[in-house]
């Protein structure tokens, strides 16, 4: 992928809307219902899992193929339909003279015109995941009220390294929501999880907190300072005996926020050891975990913990935030002795 990098241009951030760049767009049902397909799970094997369409999900994919016929500057280099969503990510490869925002209201408008007249005429073919009351609703609203209420979503990538692991995101949405649907328990927020008298939100295999032995994660700035002054022995020997201790069955608790701890918890998470993620917001709605974690939650060995509720306006940890976390860590350890 290296030297796709050198092929791309780039946007920058808070550059002009009609430049050269690569964007995702998510256009969404807000209701949820599946009405662009069905999960189709073969064997129980997410790796086989695909959506399939009915005539409203083909009609929005063709819809989406349709744009460059009108704006040859734009390429699309992937996309993924879901039974209630729809990802791409589109290039536009020289300057427009139009902002990608019109071309995207434009795809939407189309998308709004083929959404009433399908829900018009017919209740989808695949409805055995749709509700009564949400066939009800449709039936009634299919004139007044069109099924995409809200514009489709729209991000730039700005940074190196953005177009693979979205690429991969977005063709990896059917095998995650195929394990989730397997493996329910992992992925559902448990709320109220008293843990020493504090309550937390979790996501992950809630049976981890039952493991006797438990060490937090943390690497102090002494040692980093030591390893700029060429003396990296304890933070060494910290980062090792972290891995071994976790190969010998300890629980690894943190919210893994510097990049060294980030290293830590990559290599735990590579070889399937036991981990409780602490996080300093909540789960929304609709959560799922990230790629790098995803696979971790499926086979039971993370846990995830948040002490407050979901903040869908929060941007970044603050060094409070970070400190608090970092000494739930060593409460959570210390219960365990």
């Amino acid at each position: 992928m290296d030297e796709d990098h050198d092929r791309w241009h780039w946007q920058e951030p808070n550059s002009a809307w009609r430049g050269v760049g690569i964007y995702h767009i998510t256009l969404t049902i807000p209701s949820r219902e599946p009405l662009f397909g069905m999960l189709v799970i073969p064997q129980d094997d997410p790796a086989q899992a695909k959506v399939e369409r009915t005539k409203l999900g083909n009609s929005i994919v063709e819809e989406l193929l349709h744009i460059p016929t009108y704006y040859p500057e734009i390429r699309i280099l992937q996309f993924c339909l879901m039974p209630d969503h729809l990802h791409a990510i589109i290039y536009v490869t020289r300057q427009m003279t139009k902002s990608i925002r019109i071309v995207v209201r434009g795809f939407w408008q189309g998308a709004k015109k083929l959404g009433r007249e399908y829900t018009s005429s017919v209740i989808p073919e695949f409805n055995s995941g749709i509700t009564d009351e949400g066939k009800d609703s449709i039936k009634a609203n299919a004139y007044s009220f069109p099924i995409f209420t809200e514009m489709p979503f729209i991000r730039p990538l700005s940074h190196r390294g953005q177009l693979q692991a979205m690429i991969r995101y977005v063709q990896m949405n059917p095998q995650r929501l195929a394990t989730k649907r397997l493996k329910p328990s992992f992925f559902r927020v448990q709320h109220d999880v008293e843990i020493n008298g504090r309550k937390c939100d979790a996501v992950g295999n809630i049976a981890i907190l039952m493991e006797e032995k438990r060490m937090p994660v943390h690497v102090r700035r002494v040692m980093m300072e030591a390893a700029k002054q060429s003396d990296n022995e304890s933070l060494r020997d910290y980062m090792n005996g972290c891995i071994i201790a976790a190969r010998k069955g300890t629980v690894m608790v943190s919210p893994f926020i510097s990049p060294l701890e980030k290293e830590i918890l990559s290599i735990l998470i590579n070889e399937e050891l036991f981990v409780i993620y602490l996080i300093n917001n909540g789960f929304g709605e609709y959560y799922k975990p990230a790629d790098g974690i995803f696979n971790a939650v499926a086979t039971g060995r993370l846990l995830i913990l948040s002490l407050c509720p979901y903040n869908k306006d929060m941007k970044h940890i603050t060094r409070e935030e970070c400190v608090m976390l970092n000494n739930f860590a060593e409460e959570m350890a210390t219960i365990s002795r």
